[in-house]
């Protein structure tokens, strides 16, 4: 653990940025309203050790402590441990850990994020381990591979270039809701065909289709932002696997017509488009079943009256 400024701390472009470390912990209302309570109380308790600041231990606590935002994707716990990375604060100095956070919370729209990495003008890749132990679990596969290539993985391998940065975002991104790529991948092929500016005469967008009502319900403020369209599609896909237990038929029919619907018709509705959409994402795919968080949702009611 580190008290003391690194040499790039102490370069000229730092030197301009310190001012700005002793307001990193001081809480911003709209960037902290788009993470749930438990995380908010978290990055709560991380803001009380780093205001004390008593001692190196209380900043290493904050720093633990927004690694543990940062694992459940708050952007705020992202920029506020970029910070402590910045500038040896409770953790030892690390130019490339910071720049790496503060770029994944601009990506998502953190603003401060955003001009600390327009400051710096320095980019990188190489995330903190406590961060990356959640982005790529060391934990068995969501599902079983089939012997051989899948046909989504097929039709990644066949990507031009100019799209295969949508791929490693979705497998970063997949982590954080506990769902296979592979899936949300599939759902983006038949979608958009990985076109970022994908539009339909339904107003759906961006690369998962999101329409307006879905992105006001999952806080997507510009659905043709890539991070942020795939957040919303990766939220809107985990809510449906809990509603329907797992049940990927009934999960992508209702990305494509609406849970409603699904549920009036007791299953896929009887739309020549649905029917398509959902045999195009299962074969690409090539399961009928996914893993699903029970807390996220009440199971359908119609899952019920279908046990005996």
């Amino acid at each position: 653990m580190s008290g003391s400024l690194s040499p790039w701390a102490k370069s000229g472009i730092a030197l301009l940025l310190c001012t700005l470390a002793a307001g990193a912990a001081e809480e911003d209302p709209a960037d902290l309203a788009a993470d749930p309570p438990q995380v908010r109380a978290i990055i709560q308790q991380a803001t009380s050790f780093e205001l004390s600041a008593a001692d190196s231990n209380s900043l290493w606590q904050a720093a633990r402590l927004y690694c543990e935002a940062s694992r459940l994707g708050s952007t705020e716990a992202q920029y506020r441990l970029g910070m402590l990375y910045a500038f040896g604060r409770g953790v030892p100095a690390n130019r490339a850990f910071a720049a790496s956070l503060f770029s994944i919370a601009a990506h998502q729209g953190n603003a401060r994020a955003r001009d600390m990495l327009d400051t710096v003008q320095f980019t990188s890749s190489e995330l903190p381990p406590c961060v990356m132990e959640a982005l790529l679990p060391e934990k068995p596969p969501l599902i079983s591979i089939h012997a051989g290539r899948t046909n989504i993985e097929k039709r990644i391998d066949a990507l031009p270039e100019n799209k295969r940065w949508v791929v490693e975002l979705v497998k970063t991104l997949a982590g954080w809701y506990s769902i296979d790529p592979l899936l949300v991948l599939s759902v983006i092929s038949v979608e958009s065909n990985f076109k970022v500016n994908a539009a339909s005469p339904k107003a759906a967008q961006g690369l998962m289709q999101i329409i307006p009502a879905t992105a006001e319900r999952f806080n997507v403020k510009n659905a043709y932002d890539a991070t942020q369209n795939v957040k919303g599609g990766l939220a809107y896909l985990r809510w449906l696997l809990a509603y329907y237990q797992g049940d990927l038929t009934l999960v992508v029919a209702a990305y494509n017509a609406g849970e409603g619907t699904v549920n009036r018709y007791k299953g896929i509705p009887p739309y020549p488009e649905t029917k398509h959409y959902v045999t195009r994402v299962l074969e690409l795919y090539e399961n009928t079943h996914h893993p699903y968080e029970a807390s996220r949702a009440e199971p359908a009611a119609m899952l019920s009256r279908k046990k005996p």
